[in-house]
Order: structure tokens, then C-alpha cells, then sequence
């Protein structure tokens, strides 16, 4: 029997889901998420789908967890596609919190994976639009957000306390990390025939897009999307279909690149009426 081609999916929510749905048929799927019951519903809904799937349990907060996942993926076939999904919310968790998985977690998983990823084998990071609000950083920052070795990367002077806002501003920074940190990954795994981008989607509807709608920044989320050139949030399945041509075979040169999916609300907060007042 031939061994499985194997798809990592890192994060066990609504577009990771989509995306594995659209991409993972006939491979053996590996659904990793910190909340083991969000892993095995995920998996309960595609195998009752006709998928192959596993569940594990992975912290991308940390190396170790990130290491052994991997190696349960590879102990199970090529690994040939990575999706990282995973992530915490500025209203989800402390500035700490968001550095630690959002920014150092996912950059070693594009450093692990991309050790042992398959000759044209391709990843993707759902990033998001907020790092594209953020003023423009100098060159010297967004390099050392690019190529600083990870286990420095939370020591850098632009992370520290002091400098960072509040839990908004830590998730712009570990975005435009995300993005940053893609274009380094893509030499590296070019180096063994593999890609690696990343998609930076506006809001999109899930159980988390719900609850941050009837919470108290519901308003502010209701007015971007309806101030938005598209009028509507978006869903999953339409991440999906920019996924679908990054992960195939009519992607093949493109890598290193960020696709900014929002509806246009970016384009409206520079230049129309989500403008912020000065």
C-alpha cells in the first residue's frame, strides 16, 4: 500500500476546515488544534464528509508541541501541504498571549515545516487585513520581523511592553510578522521546490466573527462591513477559493506573497468612509 499524501492543518476552525475540504480529498488530513474537542468536531464533520482525518492535540505557543505534531504527520505519509489557521483574537487573549502563539508560534511552524516539507509542497498562513492598517515599519524593522532568528524574535526592542498599544496593536504587529516572516520561509522552502504564501482575509463568518458582532465591538465590525465596498462579510469558502490557487497546481509561481481578501474595507479605511477621524 502506498503511503498517504498528508495535509497539516493547524487550527481547527471554520477556514481551516474549508480550505482542508477543498484541498485534501484523497490525502490523510492531520487536524491539530490546542482545544483537542475543537479538533475532534472538525474531524467528525469531514469524515462524515468521506475525509481522512486524525485529530491531535498541538500548543502553537510552543517548539515542542509544534515538533512532535510534525512528526506524527510525517510518521504518516509525504508531508505535502501545510494550512495554518490558528491564532488568538485581540479580544481573545492578553498582548503576551498574542505575541506568543501568533507571532513567535507560527513563525516556528513555518521554520519546522519547512525543514521537512515535500519537493512541491506548498503552505499557507491565514494571516489577516489588520496588519495592513498599521503604519508602514521602517526596512530595518520589517527585516528583523523577517529573518531574526525565532527564539529571538520576542526580545526584539518593537515587541517589548512598552511599545506595544494595546492587544489590537500586538495582533497588527504579529500579522505583519505572518507576512513578513512568509517572504523569508519562501527562499528557504524554495530551496527544496516548495512554496509558501499567506492570506490576509477581512472579516469573515464563524462562531468567533458571531460572538465579536454581539459583543462590545460589535458595532465597529457591523460598520466596516457595511462601509465596505463588497457591503457584507465574507465566508469561509470564499477564503477557500483564494487558497484553492495558492495550494495547486495553477499557483506554481507564486510564493513569498501576501493576498489581502477584505471586501475592500482596506482600501476603504485609506480612501473612503472608514477613513479614521484625525
Amino acid at each position: 500500500m502506498t503511503m498517504k499524501q498528508v495535509l497539516l492543518l493547524v487550527g481547527a476552525g471554520q477556514i481551516g476546515m474549508a480550505i482542508a475540504r477543498r484541498m485534501g480529498y484523497g490525502m490523510k488530513i492531520v487536524v491539530a488544534d490546542k482545544n483537542i474537542d475543537h479538533a475532534n468536531n472538525i474531524c467528525d464533520i469531514m469524515r462524515n464528509a468521506g475525509y481522512d482525518v486524525e485529530p491531535t492535540e498541538m500548543d502553537l505557543a510552543s517548539r515542542e508541541s509544534i515538533v512532535a505534531t510534525i512528526a506524527k504527520a510525517t510518521s504518516l505519509g509525504e508531508l505535502k501541504m501545510m494550512v495554518c489557521a490558528a491564532g488568538v483574537s485581540p479580544s481573545q487573549a492578553p498582548i503576551e498571549t498574542i505575541l506568543r502563539v501568533d507571532l513567535y508560534g507560527t513563525s516556528v511552524l513555518l521554520e519546522e515545516v519547512g525543514k521537512v516539507i515535500a519537493p512541491s509542497g506548498t503552505g499557507l498562513v491565514v494571516s489577516s487585513q489588520s496588519g495592513h492598517r498599521m503604519p508602514a515599519l521602517t526596512p530595518e524593522q520589517d527585516e528583523q520581523l523577517a529573518c531574526t532568528p525565532t527564539e529571538d524574535l520576542l526580545s526584539l526592542e518593537m515587541l517589548q511592553p512598552d511599545n506595544i498599544r494595546d492587544t489590537l496593536h500586538a495582533y497588527q504587529m504579529a500579522k505583519r510578522c505572518n507576512v513578513k516572516r512568509v517572504m523569508a520561509e519562501a527562499v528557504k522552502w524554495g530551496e527544496r521546490g516548495a512554496r509558501i504564501n499567506s492570506v490576509s482575509p477581512g472579516i469573515i463568518v464563524t462562531p468567533l466573527a458571531i460572538d465579536e458582532f454581539n459583543g462590545p465591538r460589535g458595532d465597529f465590525y457591523k460598520n466596516m462591513f457595511a462601509k465596505c465596498p463588497a457591503g457584507r462579510p465574507g465566508t469561509a469558502d470564499e477564503v477557500a477559493n483564494v487558497a484553492e490557487l495558492l495550494l495547486g497546481e495553477k499557483g506554481t509561481f507564486i510564493t513569498g506573497s501576501d493576498f489581502l481578501m477584505d471586501g475592500g474595507a482596506t482600501a476603504s479605511y485609506f480612501y473612503g468612509p472608514l477613513k479614521p477621524e484625525q
